[in-house]
């Protein structure tokens, strides 16, 4: 018996009468400590959990108000591509299973790019939303990816992906797969140009998307408690025969043994990234060229010599 629907609500509902329904998302059950929390107290609190410090997963398009300066950016459209091109249908179509994806999170896909700044610089960012068929990978997103990439190169910013994926779309078989390495070679672009890649790996980073473009940033950041891996660890424990270290694959475990650069909360991410950018953006500055010296090691027009200031002068 479920006691907060059957009991509570029928009471609530009697309180404040006119039998008007009370929403079902006005609460929030951690899935950590299992702690109820009022949803605007989890949207202020950028849904991390304020009991445990929990870091849920939110939507692709939150993740961007997250992470842009005063929550402004424009979304950049992406190529249209071929929606089923297997005709797959398992224990439903395939067409259907995408109906309800975008009926769902109001994308048309899992990956979603947009640019504005972060700290004042520019950037492009590209998003991978879990509840879009769980971030899989298919050939939009890899289409994506590359329309963010080429973006970065035009407007010569900072690519940041965040990653929240379980890996390749199987309803799209060998299209999907093709996308690791497109989503490789969009990388490489941005690399070719001399432009930061920055990638922050949220929960889950599994499957297609870390043998990919996931893995391959200047800088890793990782949001806490966050899987991160190839395989699930139960599939390793029972291939390898063997028990797993306590937290393997989360990011802390990925931090001590050097797979990724930082470990931020997400009250934190954007300060982080700006001061990544900042570093990585900003021009070097130019070297001091020291003059040309005689062949007593002296700057010509009396200077000592620099390399060896005791050396006495010829008289």
């Amino acid at each position: 018996m479920n006691w907060l629907k059957n009991f509570v609500r029928p009471k609530l509902q009697k309180l404040v009468g006119g039998g008007k329904d009370i929403p079902e998302n006005l609460w929030h059950k951690c899935p950590e400590c299992t702690q109820m929390i009022f949803h605007r107290d989890l949207d202020k609190n950028l849904h991390v959990c304020q009991h445990c410090g929990h870091h849920m997963r939110v939507s692709a398009l939150k993740r961007l108000q997250m992470l842009f300066d005063d929550s402004a950016f424009q979304k950049v459209e992406t190529a249209p591509t071929v929606e089923d091109p297997l005709k797959f249908r398992d224990r439903r179509k395939y067409t259907d299973r995408l109906k309800e994806s975008r009926d769902k999170t109001g994308s048309d896909d899992a990956l979603v790019v947009a640019h504005g700044k972060i700290g004042g610089i520019g950037v492009v960012v590209a998003a991978l939303d879990f509840s879009f068929m769980g971030g899989s990978m298919g050939v939009a997103v890899g289409e994506g990816l590359l329309t963010a990439a080429r973006l970065a190169v035009v407007q010569d910013s900072a690519l940041i992906v965040v990653p929240s994926s379980g890996g390749a779309r199987m309803q799209e078989g060998i299209h999907s797969l093709m996308q690791l390495p497109r989503t490789i070679i969009a990388v490489e672009e941005v690399r070719d140009a001399g432009l930061p890649y920055i990638v922050v790996l949220a929960d889950p980073t599994t499957g297609g998307v870390s043998a990919s473009f996931a893995m391959l940033g200047d800088i890793a950041i990782a949001e806490p408690g966050a899987v991160i891996g190839f395989a699930g660890a139960r599939v390793i424990e029972q291939t390898i025969r063997e028990t797993l270290p306590e937290g393997f694959q989360r990011s802390e475990y990925l931090l001590e043994h050097g797979m990724v650069d930082m470990v931020v909360p997400r009250a934190e991410l954007r300060d982080a990234l700006s001061r990544v950018l900042s570093l990585l953006k900003n021009q070097t500055p130019p070297a001091h060229v020291l003059p040309m010296l005689d062949a007593d090691g002296n700057v010509p027009g009396g200077v000592p010599n620099i390399h060896n200031p005791g050396k006495p002068e010829k008289g």
